[in-house]
C-alpha cells in the first residue's frame, strides 16, 4: 500500500509516506511553523519514496482535535494535493492516533482512554478499544466514547471500563486528570498505566488499511476539521477573573474556578470554516 500521512494537530509536526513494508518519516515543530515547513518536507519525503502523489492510494490527515491552525494547514495541504491528483484522503481522530503507539509497548492492550491537552484547563478526550488480537497494522479499533472536550473533573471512563485495571492512559494530558474521577486509578487504588505520547502520522499509517477497508475515504472537497470548541482563549475579563480567584482562593478546589470563568465571559462568534 502506498500512502501519504501527515498530523500538524498540536506542537509537532508529523510526516510519513509508505510505499509496501518501507517508511519514511519527518517531525518537526508544529504550531506556526508548520505551514512554512509541511509542503516542503512532504516534496521530500515523496522524492526518498520515489513516489508521485498521483500514485498514492490515499493521503491521510489527523483530522482533530486539536490546534485551529494546524488542523487547518494539514486539511488544506491535502485537500490540495488530493484534489490535483484525484487520489481520496482519509482524516483520522487525531485522539485515535493515541492507540497504535499503546498496543507497541503492550500488545496485550485492550482499552485506551486518549487525552490531549485542551488548553483553557481543558482535555479533549475519547476511549477506544481494540478489535483484535493482532498486533500493528492489523489492529482494528473501535469507538467506546467519541471525541469530546471536558473540564477535567467532569471526565469518566465509560461505564464498563471502571473496574479494568488494564485501561491505559495515552496522550499528553495525564497531569490535568487528578480531579478526574476514578481515571487515574481502579476502584482498588491500582495506578492505571500512562503513556505520555503525540498524535503522529507513522500511527495514522498504522490506522489507515482497517479504515480505508471501512470505506471511510472521501473526496478530497469533502474533508472537514474535526473543531470541538469555538472558543481558543480566555478574553480579558476571564483572565482577570482567574487572576483574582488565584489570589483570593488560592486553597479553593480547583472544581470551583471553571464557574467563576464562565460568569465572566463573553460569547464569541465562530467564524466560517474552511478548509
Amino acid at each position: 500500500m502506498k500512502l501519504l500521512a501527515l498530523d500538524t494537530s498540536t506542537e509537532q509536526l508529523s510526516i510519513a509516506v509508505q510505499s509496501g513494508d518501507r517508511v519514511w518519516c519527518h517531525r518537526g515543530a508544529g504550531g506556526a511553523q508548520a505551514s512554512a515547513q509541511l509542503i516542503p518536507a512532504v516534496l521530500t519525503l515523496l522524492a526518498q519514496a520515489s513516489l508521485r502523489v498521483s500514485e498514492l492510494d490515499a493521503l491521510v490527515v489527523g483530522r482533530g482535535p486539536g490546534s485551529f491552525t494546524g488542523l487547518r494547514t494539514a486539511c488544506a495541504v491535502v485537500q490540495g494535493l488530493a484534489y490535483g491528483a484525484s487520489r481520496p484522503v482519509l482524516g483520522l481522530d487525531t485522539l485515535l492516533a493515541l492507540a497504535p503507539p499503546v498496543l507497541a509497548q503492550d500488545p496485550s492492550a485492550q482499552r485506551v482512554l486518549a487525552v490531549l491537552d485542551a488548553r483553557m484547563q481543558q482535555v479533549y478526550a475519547a476511549a477506544y478499544e481494540v478489535r483484535s488480537s493482532e498486533t500493528p497494522p492489523g489492529a482494528d479499533w473501535h469507538t467506546v466514547m467519541p471525541p469530546g472536550l471536558y473540564d477535567p473533573g467532569e471526565l469518566t471512563l465509560p461505564t464498563a471500563w471502571r473496574e479494568d485495571a488494564s485501561v491505559w492512559i495515552a496522550g499528553n494530558a495525564s497531569a490535568l486528570l487528578g480531579a478526574a474521577p476514578g481515571v487515574l486509578h481502579s476502584p482498588e487504588g491500582t495506578p492505571r498505566r500512562i503513556l505520555p505520547c503525540l498524535p503522529d502520522a507513522q500511527a495514522l499509517l498504522h490506522l489507515a488499511p482497517a479504515a480505508l477497508t471501512r470505506g471511510e475515504a472521501v473526496a478530497a472537497h469533502t474533508l472537514l476539521p474535526l473543531y470541538l470548541r469555538d472558543k481558543v482563549a480566555f478574553t480579558t475579563a476571564e483572565r482577570d477573573a482567574l487572576k483574582a480567584h488565584a489570589l483570593t482562593s488560592a486553597s479553593a478546589p480547583a472544581a470551583t474556578l471553571r464557574p467563576t470563568l464562565r460568569q465572566a465571559a463573553t460569547p464569541l462568534k465562530r467564524t466560517r470554516n474552511t478548509p
